[in-house]
Order: C-alpha cells, then structure tokens, then sequence
C-alpha cells in the first residue's frame, strides 16, 4: 500500500527506552502471519491478569481510537530484533511513530513494513507532548513526500528518511518489489552480458 499524506490525533505514549518484548512479548512472535498482533500490541501493560483491558492504560481510552500517530520518548523499539513490533503497531493502525530517537534495526524494520519512524528534535518532541496533553485531540500532518511534520500549532518540521525507504514506501512496494520493478532493465542487462560471453566463447 502507498503511503499517502495524512493528519492524525496523537496517542501519547512517553515512556522512554521501550523494548520490543514490550511493544509484542516474545510469547505472540510464534505466528507466520500480522494477524491477531494488533491485539497483542503493548500486552503486558494493555491488559491485567485476566485478560482485562486496563481502563487506565493510553490505548484503552477511547478517545484515541482511530488515531494513526503514536508519540513516544526516547529510544523507542530498543532491544531485540523482531518485525512483529512494527506489524503490531501498524496492526493496531499506526502509521507513523514520533520520537526523538529509535534503536536502528527498529527504526529498518518500520521502513521495510510501512511504519513511518519520525524523527524530531527534543523542543519539538516536548511542544507535542504538551498540545495533546492541553488538547487531547489535537492533530498532525504528515507529508513523506516532503519529509516535513506539521504541529498542532502550525509549525513545519524536516525529519530524516534514507532516500530508497522513502522510495518504497511512496511506491507502497519492499525490496523485491522494487526490484520486480526494474525487471526490463535487469532482464536487458542479463541478455547483453549472456551475448558478451557468447561471443568469447
């Protein structure tokens, strides 16, 4: 799927150096597939002992049902490495995570499965979370295209993004399927080169 421009509320969540056993116990990374993650996503702080949602957990409030921005602190998505963090969060409906850092193989996988990790600086990072602690609905836009965040207050912000991850995710393709689109050039290149061994032998 294309990621396409859109604005969203916030879920905050400011917890700093989140592991991923967090975001999705080791116990949920049995599954071959992203079904079910979403509702395993934050399981140990989500639901108590039996299974009951925490009425005063972030993502059981209902007013943040619907938002596609989680807001985080620092490190986020430190620890082991797992594709299920990012396929929890984007099972869930997130679509972008705003911080002031992440671990570096959880910042790779969310590129490689759609989940936009925003960088931006610590003064911006305190400026959210104090809009959507004022204003539990306040909103952001985000334009990859562009690579800017826009605040709540109508402050326009770069972030970071390797130019092939922002390729990939504007084109709503992976790896093989950005190859698969170069399929003319390499199949034209294969038989040029089978041609030049060819004509030394």
């Amino acid at each position: 799927m294309k990621f396409e421009n859109f604005e969203s509320r916030m879920v905050p969540l400011p917890a700093t150096n989140v592991d991923t056993d967090q975001i999705i116990p080791a116990r949920f990374l049995k599954t071959i597939t992203k079904d079910g993650l979403g509702a395993n996503l934050f399981c140990d702080w989500r639901y108590d002992a039996q299974g009951k949602p925490k009425p005063d957990f972030i993502l059981n409030q209902p007013h943040v049902q619907g938002a596609h921005v989680l807001l985080v602190g620092d490190n986020f998505g430190c620890g082991s490495s797992r594709e299920h963090a990012p396929w929890a969060l984007t099972q869930f409906g997130f679509r972008a995570v705003i911080s002031t850092s992440f671990a570096d193989i959880f910042r790779g996988n969310s590129l490689k499965n759609g989940l936009l990790p925003v960088i931006v600086p610590p003064d911006v990072h305190a400026e959210l979370f104090t809009a959507v602690e004022k204003e539990p609905n306040a909103t952001v836009k985000i334009d990859l295209a562009r690579q800017t965040l826009t605040t709540p207050a109508g402050r326009r912000i770069g972030f970071p993004v390797d130019g092939f991850s922002k390729h990939c995710l504007l084109e709503g393709v992976d790896e093989l399927g950005y190859m698969l689109q170069h399929e003319a050039k390499i199949a034209a290149f294969e038989a040029k080169r089978m041609g030049s061994i060819d004509t030394l032998a």
